[in-house]
């Protein structure tokens, strides 16, 4: 457990929030400049469906690799987390600004391959930090932090819907909050509530998954995750497809609704954090997973009636509201039942995981679009929370004492 601490909060733990929840939001904003420039870009380059889908998906893979290689070397328990926040910010926006160089679909995806990998040594130190100023209330702080990553993810829509066909804008704004992001987050100093100091043990990355409460945590995040970055990473271009053609000639609506869609999700991420300490964590989740499941099916429905794209906007922001309320909950279970002196490790390796599968259902959805339209899509996706509601119940029924990581339970 961490150092005890004053009982009624550390002192100025909100101000912290606010500076690793504003570099979170910051340093994360390169993680889909990409995906939010499709359009141009495979005008630019004449890319593919094929090629467009590995352009969005070297960025999750970039985060796994980046993730396995931190948690193996237990990177986020050996190094000051506000340190490697810093780092990965500035190889985020170095990787991200390469774009502007970058002369075809080759030396794009590799880039975007090293963006990931840096983005995987910001996540999980943020939320390890935040955790070293909160144990009351850290479900709330998450949902800050959390809520700042979804701000940030949301943000190149916004960038490219003012600027238009000006994908290079992009690109430049972008970059600069990501090192802005990181050097905001490096003047945050070390909460009072610090984890024991690790040592190198590589087998603690897989080691922590081992207790029974963290594979069941796991596997509801992986149902959670299924469903997310595949709706993040692919909104855009349903929408546009919404949209079609004259009623949106320069993507810009669709920009618009895509920042909406995701940005919401800050609101739900506060909401969640809020109803996370006060009902429980787990009910939250299954709360969170059954309306964001709901939604992908609603939203297979109308699209089989021929909704109107008011209609099915109304629904999207719904289903972006919920399909991130439940995601700071499951950080917050993982801080809260693996080993005190290996938080940063579980925390890395479950995203490490988690960002794996994203990467099977991001290259699925086009195939699947093609293959059968995007109202199968949808159903598809709804399967994420099918599992993760299945997961957490039985989570939610476990004795305390065996929900703990280490072969406890």
């Amino acid at each position: 457990m961490p150092v005890t601490s004053p009982p009624h909060g550390a002192p100025r733990r909100w101000s912290a929030l606010a500076g690793l929840a504003t570099g979170l939001f910051f340093t994360m904003a390169p993680w889909f400049s990409a995906a939010a420039l499709l359009p141009q870009l495979r005008e630019l380059w004449t890319l593919t469906d094929v090629a467009s889908a590995w352009l969005t998906l070297a960025v999750q893979l970039g985060f796994v690799l980046g993730a396995v290689l931190s948690a193996a070397l237990n990177l986020a328990d050996r190094v000051t987390p506000q340190r490697l926040i810093l780092a990965g910010g500035l190889l985020a926006a170095a990787s991200n600004l390469g774009l502007l160089f970058a002369s075809g679909l080759v030396p794009a995806t590799l880039l975007r391959a090293l963006t990931g990998a840096a983005l995987a040594l910001v996540y999980p130190s943020a939320l390890k930090a935040m955790s070293a100023w909160f144990v009351t209330g850290r479900g709330v702080a998450l949902g800050v932090m959390v809520g700042g990553l979804t701000l940030g993810s949301a943000l190149p829509h916004l960038i490219n819907g003012f600027g238009g066909a000006n994908w290079r804008v992009v690109i430049v704004t972008t970059s600069l909050l990501a090192a802005l992001g990181g050097l905001i987050a490096a003047r945050v100093e070390e909460g009072p509530y610090r984890f024991p100091a690790a040592t190198f043990q590589p087998a603690q990355a897989w080691k922590m998954l081992s207790g029974r409460g963290m594979r069941l945590a796991t596997l509801g995040y992986l149902g959670h995750m299924w469903e997310l970055y595949a709706m993040w990473a692919w909104f855009a271009a349903f929408f546009s497809q919404v949209l079609a053609g004259p009623a949106d000639p320069g993507h810009r609506e669709a920009a618009f609704a895509t920042f909406a869609v995701i940005g919401i999700g800050a609101l739900g991420c506060a909401l969640g954090g809020v109803l996370g300490d006060r009902w429980g964590r787990t009910r939250l989740v299954i709360l969170a997973l059954a309306c964001s499941g709901g939604c992908a099916l609603a939203l297979a429905g109308l699209l089989l009636l021929g909704a109107s794209p008011t209609v099915l906007l109304a629904v999207s922001l719904i289903w972006g509201f919920w399909i991130i309320a439940d995601s700071a909950q499951f950080s917050a279970i993982t801080s809260e039942i693996s080993d005190s002196a290996y938080v940063g490790t579980a925390l890395t390796a479950q995203l490490g995981l988690g960002y794996t599968l994203t990467a099977v259902s991001i290259a699925l959805v086009p195939i699947l679009v093609r293959l059968s339209g995007w109202p199968a899509t949808f159903v598809l996706l709804a399967l994420g929370p099918v599992v993760g509601i299945f997961a957490i119940r039985l989570l939610s029924g476990l004795p305390e004492a065996t929900r703990t990581a280490g072969g406890r339970g």
